[in-house]
């Protein structure tokens, strides 16, 4: 075969294996489009010795607890001890760790509540029973209010829902009426993280609020006082306690020491200090006016871990900004839930939304107002813990 036969044998042979090609093993026009879910392909990356760089070990992501809106109930009172409920927005100021905040939403006593009516139905507050029972008309009509709803636990070896939210005062008043007798056992603890729960499914439009009839005394629970006080704090839920005295009750408080225990040991501090603020026994008493209560819940909620066993309704109270009444009569029960009633449709609510990189740890609020010779009572502060790998 000659040179030139030999060229047009190869080149037709060459034509016939084109036109056999597969269409789709022709290369699209223009830029290849990948599928939106489809990763990339890249080359590994490189150091300057030209070799493929090692791949750096991946970071466990990690959660951060955020708050997004800060509530603080404010209560006011003159000199006399009576609620002031005629001050203007302008006339407070309320501080986060010494920063002042812009108040982002400010209302007085006009918010619907949600409120979560805690009881101790254990055989220990077996005397009171009766009246108790009598207390339902005055929760259902003055503490839940026009526009409020309610659910109802009662607590003992376990804890119960007796009624769930319900804005029908009648049942509400019938679940309190029908009240019965448990066992032995008070789980205070597991009861107030229950109800805490329970409130963080209801809408942010409306007040958060716990309301305890029981002894200041906690029997097998699981949960830890501290802890539950951390969520409360951070689902803006304010807890009122009504503190029941049996006669058994009140001899077991003899046996108690007189006075708070000791919290730190001596010399040092349960909380952080103030910016700016040298930390000092005489800075510390100023700073909370001599509370013991107050400087006992900031350290129940530090250390969350930690097993809190004497005042734990003095305790709750003062870390949510509410308040505690302990009753040493029967019929001052009643008394004691119609001034909480009273209280929550007469109270200032004062929001702020923090700036998102707030740091770790205890912030501690601080609301001051325009006007001398009044007494503030709002929450003390919220704990925002460091994030936890996942």
């Amino acid at each position: 075969m000659n040179r030139r036969l030999f060229l047009e044998v190869m080149q037709s042979g060459l034509l016939l294996m084109l036109a056999a090609a597969p269409l789709h093993a022709q290369a699209p026009a223009g830029p290849i489009a990948l599928p939106l879910n489809a990763p990339s392909e890249k080359a590994p990356d490189s150091n300057s010795s030209g070799q493929p760089s090692p791949r750096k070990p991946q970071q466990p992501s990690t959660l951060r607890v955020r708050v997004e809106l800060v509530s603080a109930p404010v209560t006011v009172l003159d000199p006399r001890g009576e609620m002031i409920m005629n001050l203007p927005q302008s006339s407070f100021h309320i501080f986060d760790n010494g920063v002042e905040q812009k108040i982002e939403h400010f209302d007085l006593g006009g918010q619907p509540l949600s409120v979560v009516l805690v009881v101790e139905t254990s055989s220990r507050i077996e005397p009171m029973l009766p009246q108790l029972r009598r207390t339902g008309i005055i929760f259902s009509q003055v503490v839940m209010g026009e526009t409020g709803e309610a659910a109802v636990l009662g607590y003992d070896d376990g804890v119960s829902v007796l009624q769930t939210f319900a804005e029908n005062p009648d049942r509400v008043q019938d679940a309190i009426e029908h009240l019965r007798e448990g066992t032995s056992g008070a789980q205070l603890n597991d009861a107030l993280a229950r109800a805490v729960g329970m409130l963080e499914d209801q809408p942010a439009n409306r007040r958060r609020v716990i309301v305890v009839m029981a002894e200041s005394a906690d029997h097998g629970s699981e949960s830890k006082l501290g802890q539950v006080l951390r969520e409360a704090q951070l689902a803006n839920v304010t807890i009122y306690t009504v503190g029941l005295s049996t006669t058994a009750a009140e001899f077991r408080a003899k046996l108690d020491t007189e006075g708070p225990p000791e919290i730190t040991p001596p010399g040092t501090f349960g909380l952080p200090p103030m910016p700016g603020v040298p930390q000092t026994p005489g800075t510390e008493a100023q700073r909370y006016g001599n509370m013991d209560l107050m400087a006992l819940a900031v350290w129940a909620v530090m250390h969350a871990g930690s097993e809190i066993r004497k005042k734990p309704l003095e305790i709750a109270a003062t870390a949510t900004g509410g308040s505690n009444v302990s009753t040493m009569r029967d019929k001052s029960i009643e008394k004691a839930l119609d001034s909480v009633g009273g209280e929550l449709h007469g109270q200032y609510v004062i929001s702020y939304r923090p700036p998102g990189d707030e740091p770790f740890g205890y912030h501690e609020i601080k609301v001051t107002v325009d006007k001398k010779d009044v007494k503030i009572r709002t929450r003390p502060g919220y704990y925002l813990a460091p994030p936890t790998s996942q």
